[in-house]
């Protein structure tokens, strides 16, 4: 009954047009036309291309920093920093709404509006609207995200210039090595937006006049950010798309932390296919000639989500087996590797701003002790308590130096270290450099635990 009333208005327009259809081109320059059309649209892509470069240039400009955003503390050092602190919020906040506002409601306001005959009459086929929807909607998408890149880059690069960056193990990266860094991290986030935008475009489809087809990409973001703050087994939160929003943080540090971002970006791209595979068979399935239609019904949110945690539990059996973490992931030698390898980065640099003789990092041969305030607390799992004490050795002395730091472990692996003593070497103290003063580097500063490692089980 549903086929042969749907293909009525397909008649219609076949003895219109001599029976062509629509081609696929034309009918995806409407959609993406119509989309732009919307004030809303036209709002955030402004918004987009301009708000970044305001906003780096004016946190650039203050003596206060978001020092906790990763690259906040190093935004009056390089401006190559003011794009990543804008990614971290762009992950958690700005993409999850663009998505929503976009891909949430590009099937939805059609039934709002009650114009799904005047479409079909025109284009033919449900298929031909759902790809040309798609399609458009990710093209917009595309635009919203460069303009957040590009715009925080420039914004950065004019205000504070193209100098080195300090990546998350301490050492230095050249203003062309940062550059290809960042312009991957933003190509990175591209697999969970798009992840996003599939959930959106399924919700879209289930949900019809429902408001909450718009709410779906925010709430399923705002649910897996939470999870990847709790204390919840490594492999869960790698198996769910929002990781790939803050694993990028492995191009920062060398060796390059790549398994773990390769993982995210894959996990997302598989969510983004299945979800959308789901919002296409749905589609096409529907009755578009009833004008009271308000979504699928029960059946479809139960044909949308059970496949969605389908792909979750396959995701987490998979890289629990081809992987050897465990737990957190977060483990004693793990934090003393990181926090050794970002002292000895940093000690370096220090000794080069104050014109002492240069060392390398061999020659310090740092190492570091770390626990948990106490030896009957086991040195694992995230928490602010991680007490360390750093080692290292000069050349031609032989005493040998050391330094204690507190640290703070978040659960997605990044910690942060203060500085407690001794008070030249890592206390609170300005340092003239050919930029102007900057806070001693070995004060306060950020690092990267990796947490899933790479190493196959046995």
């Amino acid at each position: 009954m549903t086929a042969t009333l749907t293909q009525r208005p397909e008649q219609e327009h076949e003895r219109a047009t001599g029976g062509r259809r629509a081609p696929i081109a034309r009918a995806c320059r409407f959609e993406f036309v119509k989309l732009l059309s919307q004030w809303r649209i036209r709002l955030l892509v402004l918004a987009c291309w301009i708000a970044p470069a305001l906003f780096v240039a004016g946190v650039s400009q203050q003596s206060t920093l978001p020092v906790d955003t990763l690259f906040g503390r190093w935004m009056l050092a390089s401006g190559w920093a003011g794009p990543l602190v804008l990614l971290g919020f762009a992950g958690t906040w700005a993409l999850p709404l663009l998505t929503s506002v976009v891909a949430g409601d590009v099937f939805a306001s059609e039934d709002r509006l009650g114009t799904w005959r005047h479409l079909l009459v025109a284009v033919r086929s449900p298929r031909r609207i759902f790809v040309a929807k798609v399609v458009a909607s990710l093209t917009v998408l595309l635009l919203l995200v460069a303009g957040l890149a590009v715009s925080g880059t420039v914004g950065g690069l004019l205000v504070v210039g193209d100098q080195p960056l300090v990546g998350l193990d301490g050492h230095l990266l050249a203003p062309s090595d940062a550059a290809v860094s960042v312009l991957l991290s933003w190509v990175c986030v591209l697999a969970p937006t798009l992840a996003l935008a599939a959930l959106g475009f399924l919700g879209s489809v289930t949900l019809g006049r429902s408001p909450m087809g718009l709410l779906v990409p925010v709430l399923v973001s705002l649910a897996m950010a939470v999870a990847q703050m709790l204390p919840l087994p490594v492999a869960v939160r790698v198996a769910l798309p929002s990781y790939a929003f803050i694993s990028w943080n492995g191009l920062f540090t060398s060796p390059r932390q790549l398994g773990p971002l390769l993982i995210g970006i894959v996990v997302s791209l598989v969510w983004a296919v299945v979800a959308t595979a789901l919002a296409y068979v749905l589609f096409v399935r529907r009755d578009f000639t009833s004008l009271a239609h308000d979504g699928s019904g029960r059946r479809a949110i139960t044909v949308g989500v059970l496949p969605l945690v389908g792909v979750a539990a396959a995701s987490f059996a998979v890289v629990a087996a081809t992987t050897s973490a465990t737990g957190s992931g977060i483990e004693q030698d793990k934090v003393q590797r990181s926090l050794a390898t970002a002292f000895a980065h940093l000690y370096r640099m220090q000794t080069d701003q104050l014109n002492r003789p240069a060392v390398t990092e061999a020659q310090l041969k740092a190492t570091a002790s770390c626990n948990k305030g106490s030896t009957r607390v086991a040195a694992e799992g995230p928490g602010n308590d991680w007490r360390c004490v750093v080692t290292w050795h000069l050349p031609g002395v032989e005493a040998t130096g050391q330094a204690i730091y507190q640290l703070d472990v978040t659960p997605d692996g990044r910690f942060m270290a203060d500085g407690d003593g001794p008070k030249e070497v890592n206390g609170y103290f300005l340092v003239r450099t050919p930029d102007g003063d900057a806070p001693n580097p070995l004060w306060q500063f950020d690092g990267n635990v990796e947490l899933l490692d790479s190493t196959p089980k046995g």
